[in-house]
């Protein structure tokens, strides 16, 4: 795929986007003056400051400190009847430094009606959460994830899509079809938390002959029964990691994106202070088969010392039999995590959640704390704390000076 191209399926791309969030925002404006009572819609600013105390590793990246305006919100409508719904997203970014993280996305534009209290159609752009783990969510395989913003696979971009869901007394089955796949957006050369070289975001290529317009299709099932959450699931596409390949010609990593056929299991115990999760995908990409699982615990002693405080423990093992070589890669492979979460339970929503993801064979170390805070009624505070110890980890290596503290402001207008 040549630049030219590449840039006019982007314009198009975001021209559909555009298209569908119109004609969201036209509904939600439209039902306003008739059913004005149904209509929330929640503005959000956020300013955001990311420090970076070390020196960069590579040539070009920031130093020092990075600033982002960040301007979103949910608005939110539903008919009467309460059987239609329109929800709407949209997100933006400014960034100080970093070019390929100032951007423009539309989290959710969708519409969604109820039949007969069993059947639910949905049509738009919106995100969709599969999985149970703390740490890293293997099931999860319907919306890209959000790079710019964070490398923990935490935030999603919205994806275009038609839903249809059907609720019965033995659980619920969902088919999605996913008519435009939405690329990985990476860091520009300014950008810290990236690789060397640096990835391109202009010369995406796909095995599929659609490409971006191939189309994907997943079902999933699920069901709650004896204090377990039992989800399942099939997707046949094309997958939201890509591989790396360099080219020479440019000098820069540029993204492949393979098909990718995948079934799996997330499977929750809850019991009084325990919780057992586990996820296990096997997939096949590249005329490979490999496996993914992610499971542990997480338990939680209750009111401590009377203090009103929860305190959590969590424990969960990383296991990925892929071939490094040919697939896109994965940083966990044989990884362990370990981690805690606390819980003030008081009228701010105090919360505190750190851990630390360790190789049993590199010994790399990516460890994080994330507080967070609400002060008052229309502001929340968030400091999140990342650090990386490489060791003989060649993943983790070109992230190593890229410890950082990022402080967040929001504020709900």
């Amino acid at each position: 795929m040549n630049a030219t191209s590449s840039l006019t399926r982007w314009k198009g791309s975001r021209a559909m986007l555009k298209r569908l969030s119109l004609a969201c925002g036209t509904a939600l404006i439209c039902a306003a003056p008739a059913h004005a009572q149904n209509v929330d819609f929640r503005p959000e600013v956020g300013v955001e400051v990311r420090l970076f105390p070390d020196n960069p590793q590579f040539d070009g990246q920031l130093d020092g400190m990075q600033g982002s305006l960040i301007l979103t919100g949910e608005g939110r409508w539903r008919s009467e009847d309460r059987d239609t719904r329109v929800l709407f997203e949209p997100f933006l970014r400014l960034d100080s430094q970093d070019t390929e993280r100032t951007y423009v996305d539309i989290r959710e534009a969708s519409i969604s009606h109820e039949i007969n209290r069993d059947w639910d159609v949905l049509v738009g752009v919106s995100q969709v959460f599969w999985g149970v783990a703390e740490s890293r969510n293997v099931v999860d395989v319907i919306n890209q994830f959000d790079t710019v913003e964070d490398i923990d696979e935490g935030e999603k971009l919205g994806q275009p899509m038609v839903r249809i869901s059907r609720r019965s007394e033995i659980g619920t089955v969902e088919a999605f079809y996913l008519p435009y796949f939405r690329e990985r957006r990476f860091p520009g050369r300014e950008g810290r938390l990236r690789t060397e070289p640096v990835v391109s975001n202009d010369t995406a290529r796909f095995e599929r002959n659609g490409e971006e317009w191939a189309g994907d299709f997943a079902l999933r099932y699920t069901n709650r029964f004896s204090g377990f959450d039992l989800g399942l699931h099939g997707f046949h596409g094309t997958s939201r990691n890509p591989r790396l390949d360099f080219n020479p010609a440019s000098g820069k990593l540029e993204p492949f994106y393979p098909e990718l056929t995948q079934g799996g299991l997330d499977l929750q115990w809850t019991q009084e202070a325990w919780l057992l999760k586990g996820e296990v995908v096997v997939g096949s990409m590249l005329d490979d088969t490999f496996t993914s699982a992610v499971g542990g615990f997480e338990y939680t002693f209750f009111d401590v010392a009377e203090s009103g405080f929860d305190v959590g423990l969590i424990g969960e093992y990383l296991y990925d039999d892929r071939d490094q070589a040919t697939l896109p890669t994965t940083l966990f492979e044989n990884d362990v995590f370990v981690g805690t979460r606390i819980t003030l339970n008081d009228v701010q929503d105090t919360e505190l959640l750190a851990g630390a993801i360790v190789d049993d064979r590199t010994g790399g170390v990516f460890a994080s704390a994330e507080f967070q805070r609400r002060i008052g009624d229309t502001l929340l505070l968030e400091i999140e704390g990342r650090t990386f110890s490489a060791q003989d980890d060649p993943f983790i290596s070109a992230l190593e000076n890229d410890d950082s503290i990022l402080i967040r402001l929001t504020r709900y207008l």
